[in-house]
């Protein structure tokens, strides 16, 4: 566990106490149920964008992905195509639209943010356009909502819903990918010096596409994963602002946005701050009108808390060489 991911758990564990000590319903059943839910849901989001921010690339777009994937969802409900179907379609369609990211940015050498917010712009008005921006539901399918959003295990009354499984899935996999695997030290290469990894033999465009599509793929998961949770889709709502939420999370767990750095476990507590500290101003009795301000100013804490102690530990290594020079 390194140094970042200590200091997000410290702070997650310090909201945790406050808000424990300020309000003792807070660690009823029922609100550590929302919590873990909509803290995995961040999660996964979160998971997503860091693949692309390692890279150093950013992706505006998630949020428009999610409620692009939840309106066809229920569009192809409406008219009877088949779920399962439907869901294996969407995913595609998700990785579909990773890689069309990718190839823009690696082959057309468009700028990621240009990319990624025309595609926010797209997927949203697509949506929209679709749905006649109607609010629409997912009837007569209540496997698919078991499984997106199902309570499959319970102690006392405290219910762990899928969204948790499904992040516990796709952490392990991402943490054994980016800690494991040699694709996973490439990824970290091209972030740290594109192109000293480029000289070094390693396929960095192929390495930017998969990023993107990782992404967008969790994206897409997370669309039928909030769909659900939501049990309706507003196709002007739907997933709007969620990529924000997902860049904090995967910044304050320790990416950096000059690329070359990430851990996963990091980017889960910080998406648990994220949503502990919206819970926490509603429990608290703090007005909901501040809610964005505390967050935006606890992340920029945070981040420049980590910064400064960079420098510093920078410094002191920098010293240690000098002197040991010497």
């Amino acid at each position: 566990m390194n140094k970042n991911t200590i200091g997000i758990l410290s702070l997650f564990v310090l909201i945790f106490g406050f808000t424990w000590y300020s309000n003792e319903n807070f660690v009823n059943g029922y609100n550590m149920t929302n919590l873990v839910k909509w803290s995995s849901l961040y999660a996964i989001m979160g998971i997503g964008v860091a693949f692309v921010i390692i890279t150093g690339g950013i992706d505006l777009s998630i949020g428009s992905v999610i409620g692009l994937v939840a309106s066809l969802l229920a569009l192809a409900i409406k008219y009877e195509w088949n779920p399962t179907l439907t869901v294996v379609l969407l995913l595609g369609l998700s990785i579909v639209i990773g890689l069309m990211h990718g190839l823009l940015i690696t082959k057309v050498k468009l700028q990621p943010f240009v990319v990624t917010l025309c595609g926010l712009l797209f997927y949203r008005g697509i949506s929209r356009w679709l749905t006649d921006n109607q609010t629409m539901q997912f009837p007569g399918t209540e496997n698919l909502d078991s499984f997106f959003s199902g309570k499959l295990l319970i102690f006392g009354k405290f219910a762990l819903s899928s969204p948790f499984f499904f992040l516990v899935v796709v952490a392990i996999i991402a943490a054994f990918f980016l800690n494991r695997t040699i694709w996973g030290r490439y990824l970290l290469a091209l972030g740290n010096n594109e192109d000293g990894a480029r000289y070094s033999g390693i396929q960095t465009d192929r390495l930017k596409i998969a990023a993107y599509v990782i992404c967008s793929f969790l994206a897409g998961v997370s669309g039928l994963l909030f769909a659900y949770e939501l049990d309706s889709v507003q196709p002007a709502q739907t997933g709007e602002f969620y990529e924000l939420y997902a860049i904090a999370a995967a910044v304050l767990g320790g990416c950096s946005l000059r690329g070359g750095q990430g851990a996963i476990f990091g980017v889960i507590i910080a998406a648990a701050v994220i949503r502990l500290l919206r819970n926490s101003i509603n429990l608290v009795g703090i007005s909901t009108h501040l809610e964005f301000s505390i967050i935006g100013l606890v992340i920029l804490g945070g981040v420049t808390a980590d910064e400064l102690i960079k420098r510093i530990v920078a410094k002191r290594r920098s010293k240690q060489i000098s002197t040991s020079k010497s």
